[in-house]
């Protein structure tokens, strides 16, 4: 809706999706998906249900190591949108336990951390499989904090991987174009973005990352070439 009032942008409908392999979460990207697909929709209340258990589940750990916050601020910042870890950093960072999120993570709520807690998730061959399934384009985001990286790509590609996150916020010159030849290596378009959450003054700002114009050429071209838009 609020796309609508603007003439010279175009929306695109996506999400992304969280998906673990044996130690590693992978975050699988679908450009273009229906929305309103009603298995799509099934499988999101499914994951929202866990998200909040498991947010429920960090606040009491966290309370246990003498972190006063609670689960009702954390539900309020994240306001509509699906409850994350994020929303429970910055509740912390609201009381000064912790000045950003890398340190939550790396003390707190990071796999492995003393208050983390395992949730439901999807494989992410699932997880390609259900962004194709919705009528998208699945994409692999921010491949270098996938562990055993080329071990696990045959394994996507087969489920129907169609790109990769070049272009990252952070990803030095160098490591976009490792990435990039990766992608041309496998046939997958290369894609990039900010990972802007809206919840912390220091991220990448949107349309900050340097994604060459090209790629939404490329990304709209692939959604041409299999139907997906007119």
């Amino acid at each position: 809706a609020a796309a609508q009032a603007y003439a010279g942008l175009t929306l695109i409908p996506a999400i992304e999706l969280s998906s673990h392999a044996p130690g590693n979460e992978v975050h699988v990207l679908g450009y273009f998906i229906d929305r309103h697909s009603p298995e799509l929709q099934s499988e999101l209340k499914v994951l929202r249900s866990s998200r909040e258990e498991r947010a429920r589940g960090m606040v009491t750990k966290l309370q246990g190591l003498g972190l006063n916050i609670s689960l009702e601020r954390v539900q309020e910042i994240a306001g509509e949108g699906s409850i994350g870890r994020p929303h429970i950093a910055q509740a912390l960072m609201e009381k000064g336990y912790v000045s950003d999120f890398r340190e939550v993570f790396d003390k707190y709520i990071g796999q492995g951390g003393p208050a983390y807690v395992e949730r439901h998730k999807l494989s992410p061959e699932q997880a390609i499989d259900l962004v194709l399934r919705s009528g998208g384009i699945p994409v692999l985001a921010h491949p270098t904090t996938v562990n055993l990286l080329d071990e696990m790509l045959p394994g996507m590609l087969a489920a129907g991987l169609l790109g990769l996150e070049v272009y990252y916020k952070d990803y030095a010159p160098d490591t976009r174009q490792q990435l990039a030849n990766l992608a041309r290596r496998h046939r997958l378009i290369a894609t990039g973005g900010t990972d802007y959450h809206g919840i912390e003054a220091t991220e990448v700002m949107l349309g900050e990352a340097g994604v060459p114009q090209s790629v939404a050429n490329n990304l709209f071209a692939l959604a041409r070439k299999k139907g997906i838009i007119k």
